[in-house]
């Protein structure tokens, strides 16, 4: 089985390439790995785009030829360093070579905690829109205090270490195997064809209210008329219950998280109104609902909508989260997408719901007495007189991320 191994930093010592570079030889009739140097990666700028220039397309060709990817990498301020997520934003920029391929994730670190932080923060952006790599679950293989991991001969010393690297390596290579199965890749399964998402809602669906304008202002009071609905006391029979309308949308408008409906049309139908919109984490507005998605945002996120949407009524995902830093530092707001299905296990559309789950934490934390602490091993490399570089480390302070394209299915933050 052929693998790719990226080298996680380009520090001219690294502990993480060590590891590679032990995998590699250790462990050679079961793997074939190369490994991939990020040191002449440029810093990713949009602006000055480098997706054509050799080095990147060098180790886009690489992966793509791969049938998987181990990344090492090391820790730096609770993170992935710059010049890996400079090599992942180019190839989810212009060319998507992760798409769709399994990735096992492994690093080493000075201390205990191993690369824990950095690994948790890869697979959320490996799992993003516009990389979407499967990442193998579970198996951390967090290597601490690595500077007596390994002998003179750069062999990991401990047996106990390198049986559980099997076992991962092992379990990693039957996950590629499934993965290949899923993707029709294995010749047992038929090659789907994925659906192009119409987010301009051009179809109908059993619910869907003909004759009215989708981006009328008034779609809800125009539709209301067509249909008739039940209002104000009327009784609806639920799962579990019976309410009354306005029982309904009180419940809902009660919920601490703004709440959005599209169907599976990709047709926002509706909203928990809560506050104005200009204090809502995403902004929406009266005039929206009946609006087809494609209405709902700018065309340049569209390719992440069509994504989101697909990984959702395709059963690839149940759910997609995004944590959007943008809202300071005393929240820690997630946009969470989650399929709709009927008993049937059909998909009816997206539930957002967009919440603050700071407080909660916060809550959590007074309640049990427990605390949240930083390790030693990812504020500063400046006491480390280890002739390596330290690649695990960093004493860079740390910045605000951009502000992501959030705006994947409901509405409204194309305001």
């Amino acid at each position: 089985m052929k693998l790719v191994g990226i080298v996680g930093s380009n520090a001219v010592g690294s502990y993480n390439r060590l590891l590679l570079q032990f995998i590699q030889k250790h462990f050679n009739k079961l793997i074939e790995l190369d490994i991939v140097e990020i040191d002449k990666v440029p810093l990713f700028n949009q602006s000055d785009d480098q997706t054509q220039s050799p080095v990147i397309q060098d180790i886009a060709k690489r992966i793509e030829a791969s049938d998987g990817v181990i990344i090492a990498t090391p820790e730096h301020n609770h993170t992935i360093p710059a010049a890996l997520k400079s090599l992942i934003e180019w190839l989810s920029f212009k060319i998507h070579p992760f798409e769709n391929k399994p990735v096992m994730i492994v690093g080493a670190s000075y201390f205990s905690q191993g690369s824990s932080r950095a690994q948790l923060s890869l697979r959320q952006i490996l799992d993003s829109p516009g990389v979407n790599a499967i990442v193998l679950p579970g198996n951390e293989f967090l290597l601490g205090n690595v500077k007596e991991a390994f002998d003179e001969e750069n062999n990991l010393k401990d047996q106990g270490t390198i049986n559980f690297l099997a076992s991962c390596l092992e379990k990693f290579i039957r996950f590629i195997k499934v993965v290949s199965e899923l993707e029709g890749k294995g010749g047992a399964t038929e090659v789907v064809k994925p659906i192009e998402e119409d987010l301009f809602a051009n179809g109908k669906i059993d619910t869907t209210i003909e004759g009215v304008e989708m981006t009328a202002p008034d779609w809800v009071e125009q539709a209301a008329e067509k249909v008739n609905p039940a209002t104000g006391n009327d009784y609806v029979k639920l799962n579990r219950g019976i309410l009354t309308v306005n029982q309904i949308d009180q419940f809902l408008r009660s919920m601490p998280m703004e709440l959005t409906f599209a169907d599976s049309n990709n047709q926002f139908l509706y909203y928990n109104s809560v506050l104005p919109p200009e204090e809502m984490f995403a902004k929406r507005y009266p005039e929206q609902p009946g609006n087809p998605l494609g209405a709902c945002h700018p065309d340049r996120t569209h390719k992440n909508v069509k994504w989101v949407i697909s990984q959702l009524r395709s059963g690839k995902q149940d759910i997609v989260r995004v944590h959007v830093p943008t809202h300071g530092p005393d929240k820690f707001v997630v946009h969470n997408y989650q399929a709709i299905r009927d008993d049937e296990g059909n998909y009816m559309g997206i539930n957002e719901y967009i919440m603050d789950i700071k407080p909660t934490v916060d809550w959590y934390l007074q309640q049990t007495g427990q605390e949240l602490v930083g390790g030693k091993d990812t504020v500063s490399g400046a006491s480390q007189s280890d002739n390596k570089q330290a690649d695990t480390v960093s004493g860079a302070s740390q910045s605000n991320a951009a502000e992501p394209e959030v705006d994947t299915v409901s509405g409204a933050s194309s305001h």
